[in-house]
């Protein structure tokens, strides 16, 4: 170490404000550099110790000081106010538990910004951190001096002696650090549990991993038929095909309403017109309530709530500033997607796929809470982050035997099981479904999304109603059936995308233009930007 080179006070104050834009790099860097000597350990503890104290205040400030805009921000908005109280209070009692998140990854920021937005107690939970920070940067630092260089050896064989095997070593131990970390507590430890056993069921992998070889299959499609968008062109009805984007309105406008669940648009204005409009609306037509309310635009089941009543509406019509559907609440209790094909040249379309809709529901059994009966369950702690954040009274013990609803919205990243439905099949229901499909002139392409109350009804294609009608871009949804194969899944994709693909070259023939590719692009991108404002479904 006594070759170790001064630090300046730019490069201390780079080191510092590094540790905002990632802790994690900066420190483990930080450890390497003093093991190679390029750097001393008195600097880089400083250093280190400075940015990381300062941010952790910073995030308890954050809560204090942005009050309710903090509640709109990311995985805060995510979660219900009653439980954020709750929590901020529990907080108060037992501000230890600040510590031990230095330690467990993922519970730092939730923490932090509920002790500063409800917590009462400010110097006490500031002493934590500096703790928590005094113990954590030492450990991390001396930690990596000693022991990163040897790890760096051998990845300097495989990347050579530059840049790319420092970035190598550095991510190597970040995560082996975070591993260690998890494992310190039992909750960190079943939180690394549930990591694993999502990668092991494909069915929860990152969408981008899964559909990779189905991109590649579509990328070989685009160049066998001489055009990336074609399969735009297999739904003329529906705008661009229903790619992404469409409005669910324009869609269900398009169907025959006897058998569409009753509907109707707020469209964009002033709240309290529109708080007007909706109430009377639902007058006018005589529902009950609850009524769901769900975005015009928008994807993958992504903020459908209930409303139980006028308060409710007004709620949510507060934070949806674009035009939303309200639609009447089928009791159901059964939903299926029903994926319909024809080629323009067939006499007939076909059922491609049905899913089995299996909604989420926990069943108390006098002891444990609601949050303990999620992650204990399989399946559900999976999920468990989504299930949570929905869940207002998550500290609740149902009574034995009671069953606690965890998501009413038919779709998978809400927590809902699909299941292959091909045992639901009969040629009454193809049959309905086909004549459905006729009444739109210029729709071969897409997913029906149904509820029902009765199997036997529904096997003589009759007493099921439409809740939404998908597009071009939506998926035979059976394929995440938990006993599915991955392979299998896949194969599926590339089938239906080459049907996507063939039916949008027969429309062209027939003079149905494809959207451009700027367009697509354009779709696409609006898409993303949406994103960060989608909330969860009930």
């Amino acid at each position: 170490m006594t070759g170790a080179v001064p630090l300046d006070s730019l490069t201390w104050l780079g080191i510092a404000a590094a540790t905002l834009i990632s802790e994690d790099l900066t420190i483990v860097s930080a450890g390497l550099a003093v093991g190679d000597g390029r750097l001393g350990m008195v600097a880089a503890l400083t250093s280190c110790f400075v940015g990381i104290f300062l941010g952790d205040v910073g995030l308890w400030a954050l809560g204090r000081y942005g009050g309710r805009r903090v509640l709109a921000w990311g995985p805060i908005a995510r979660m219900p106010l009653a439980r954020l109280h709750a929590l901020g209070h529990w907080l108060d009692g037992h501000p230890a538990v600040i510590f031990g998140s230095r330690f467990l990854p993922g519970t730092r920021m939730p923490l932090y910004i509920a002790s500063g937005l409800v917590g009462t107690r400010p110097w006490r939970f500031i002493f934590w951190m500096f703790l928590a920070v005094a113990a954590w940067v030492p450990l991390i630092v001396v930690a990596t001096s000693r022991f990163g260089p040897a790890l760096a050896g051998p990845l300097e064989a495989v990347f050579g002696s530059g840049w790319l095997a420092k970035i190598a070593t550095v991510i190597l131990v970040v995560i082996m650090l975070r591993t260690i970390g998890a494992l310190v507590t039992a909750r960190g430890r079943a939180r690394l549990g549930v990591r694993l056993a999502r990668w092991r069921a494909w069915e929860f992998w990152p969408a981008w991993l899964f559909q990779l070889p189905v991109g590649l299959w579509i990328a070989w499609l685009a160049l066998r038929h001489r055009s990336l968008t074609l399969f735009s062109a297999a739904n003329p009805a529906i705008e661009d095909g229903g790619i992404v984007g469409e409005s669910k309105s324009a869609i269900l406008r398009l169907l025959p309403p006897e058998w569409v669940i009753p509907w109707f648009v707020v469209p964009i204005g002033a709240p309290e017109e529109r708080l007007r409009a909706a109430v009377e609306g639902i007058a006018q037509a005589g529902w009950s309530w609850p009524v769901v309310m769900k975005p015009d635009v928008g994807e993958r089941g992504v903020g459908v709530r209930w409303a139980h009543g006028p308060a409710d509406l007004e709620a949510y019509l507060a934070r949806e500033p674009g035009a939303v559907v309200l639609q009447q609440a089928h009791a159901g209790p059964f939903e299926i997607g029903l994926f319909y094909v024809r080629h323009p040249d067939a006499a007939r379309g076909q059922l491609f796929s049905i899913t089995d809709k299996r909604f989420p529901v926990a069943v108390g059994d006098g002891r444990a809470t609601v949050a303990e009966l999620i992650e204990r369950h399989p399946r559900y702690r999976l999920q468990a982050d989504v299930f949570l954040a929905r869940q207002a009274d998550a500290d609740r013990v149902p009574a034995a035997g009671e069953k606690v609803s965890l998501g009413r919205a038919g779709n998978h990243c809400q927590g809902t099981e699909f299941r292959d439905g091909r045992h639901l099949h009969t040629a009454a229901l193809e049959a309905a479904v086909e004549a459905i499909a006729r009444r739109i002139d210029g729709f071969h392409f897409g997913r029906f999304d149904v509820r029902y109350a009765s199997r036997e009804a529904l096997a003589r294609g009759e007493g099921f109603a439409i809740v939404e009608l998908n597009g071009v871009t939506s998926e035979a949804t059976h394929i995440y059936d938990p006993d599915a194969s991955l392979v299998a899944a896949w194969r599926t994709l590339m089938t239906q995308w080459s049907l996507a693909f063939a039916i949008g070259a027969a429309n062209r023939a027939r003079g149905h233009r494809p959207v451009g590719v700027g367009r697509l692009a354009r779709l696409v991108a609006g898409y993303w930007r949406r994103r960060p404002a989608h909330r969860l479904s009930d």
